[in-house]
């Protein structure tokens, strides 16, 4: 495992650093975004955040999701994020997830298709990390 803290804890970077490959920019699941995000990332592409609701979004359960391609790709993917400085909490935190607290298998299953992401880690140092990283993105 990459280095660790003076305490001996795992740091978010001992566990991933992004290859930029976009695979986790890809999947049927979508990105939920808010209406802040929303308003921020339609100021960033330059559009009233209606416009960018209606053209750039699907909606699932009444909640705004960043449309994707036919690929699967997110639509501001273009072999990097193209909304990288406002893109939406759920990317800014991965793969540091809630789906990993649940079950924290879903780690190793994750770290498959990511290419930045590190394994082994123990179970409580896994959750200790994520849940230090959840708690500073809280908003």
């Amino acid at each position: 495992m990459a280095s660790r803290t003076v305490q001996g804890k795992v740091k978010p970077s001992d566990l991933f650093e992004c290859a930029k490959c976009g695979d986790c920019c890809i999947g049927y699941g979508g990105t939920v975004i808010t209406e802040s995000q929303a308003a921020a990332i339609a100021r960033f592409v330059g559009m009233d955040v209606d416009r960018f609701l209606q053209e750039k979004c699907r909606f699932s359960g009444g909640k705004p999701v960043l449309s994707q391609r036919e690929d699967g790709h997110c639509i501001f993917w273009d072999k990097l994020c193209t909304i990288y400085p406002v893109r939406p909490d759920m990317c800014r935190r991965w793969p540091f997830i809630e789906g990993v607290l649940r079950d924290t298998r879903n780690w190793d299953i994750m770290s498959r298709s990511c290419p930045g992401m590190r394994t082994p880690v123990s179970e409580k140092e896994l959750r200790n990390c994520i849940e230090a990283m959840l708690a500073k993105s809280v908003t």
